[in-house]
């Protein structure tokens, strides 16, 4: 049967989180140009008018200038639905830079996602359940998709952009010889979605996994949920002279800034992980003139999936 909808009513108060109090500034910084820029690219694509209309409501609610601090409140009611065929546009607009600007078979990849019914969370407004996504958040076995042209090219990607000798052949392991054990964590969802949906979003997961590997109908997709190690795609800052010995004007910079909280903890936990250039940049305000949009890929053992969750869980709570 499908999962009713969890609901998330209450003010929810927009904040980029990291540790750092400085990377906190200038996520707030990158988060309130990224939804602006976000409110245009899904102009460009297919969402319909009425979607479009309601994530302009929410930033507006959400956004302050550049140079103030993020006291917006977001006056919405989320709600966490399985997904669905009806959510292909959304999701599709979610998704559009996940690979940076590759051309590749990204409506294949967005089928994937919502063909997986009892793993995996789309986030719309309550009462917009067949209209605009927020979020998306699920994990597809490597090797269970193995033949799919949209795996087979988003392989082919990873291993093109890892330029590090001694992560490559890391990295090749998880993709083929073990990629039966080997979950793509997806999360992607607009810029300023309230951060205290993020425990929620990733409880529901991590809790999905752990029921497929016992409620589903055959044994060979039960199997398919005993994930031993999770790949993670995203983005992040990067400072422009992090690779060189810092002067006494960038000291109190940091290298690395997140734009998704939860991306700073994987990378703590990650048994390995690389950078690499991206051929879409976004056009730096002030703050952000020293650092320039960077991906990342991280590698993380399932077995320290609990401890990110109890990090995750104290980050919200104590922000």
């Amino acid at each position: 049967m499908p999962r009713k909808p969890t609901r998330h009513r209450r003010l929810l108060p927009v904040q980029p989180l990291t540790f750092s109090p400085f990377a906190r500034y200038v996520a707030r910084v990158a988060t309130a140009y990224l939804a602006k820029h976000h409110i245009r690219d899904v102009s460009q694509q297919s969402a319909g008018d009425e979607f479009k209309e309601k994530l302009e409501n929410v930033n507006r609610q959400s956004e302050s200038s550049e140079h103030e601090e993020f006291d917006g409140i977001v006056q919405a009611d989320f709600a966490f639905f399985d997904p669905k065929p009806d959510d292909f546009h959304g999701v599709k607009t979610l998704l559009q830079p996940y690979l940076d600007n590759k051309q590749w078979d990204l409506s294949g990849f967005v089928d994937l996602i919502l063909g997986q019914t009892t793993v995996g969370t789309v986030v719309k407004l309550e009462d917009d359940e067949d209209n605009g996504a927020f979020s998306v958040t699920t994990a597809l076995n490597l090797g269970r998709y193995k033949d799919c042209k949209c795996i087979t090219e988003l392989k082919e990607f990873l291993l093109n952009i890892c330029q590090e000798k001694d992560k490559i052949g890391n990295l090749r392991s998880l993709l083929v010889e073990k990629a039966q054990n080997v979950g793509l964590l997806v999360s992607q969802r607009v810029v300023n979605l309230p951060p205290e949906l993020l425990p929620h979003l990733y409880d529901a997961l991590f809790d999905e996994v752990s029921w497929a590997t016992e409620d589903e109908p055959t044994e060979e997709l039960r199997n398919s949920f005993h994930f031993k190690f999770y790949i993670v795609v995203s983005k992040i800052y990067k400072h422009k002279k992090a690779n060189q010995k810092r002067s006494s004007s960038t000291d109190k910079d940091e290298a690395l800034v997140y734009i998704k909280p939860e991306d700073e903890i994987f990378h703590k936990l990650s048994m390995w992980s690389f950078l690499f250039p991206l051929q879409t940049q976004q056009v730096a305000t002030h703050e952000l003139k020293n650092y320039q949009l960077t991906g990342i890929v991280m590698a993380v053992e399932a077995e320290n999936i609990s401890s990110f969750r109890q990090q995750l869980h104290t980050l919200i709570n104590e922000s």
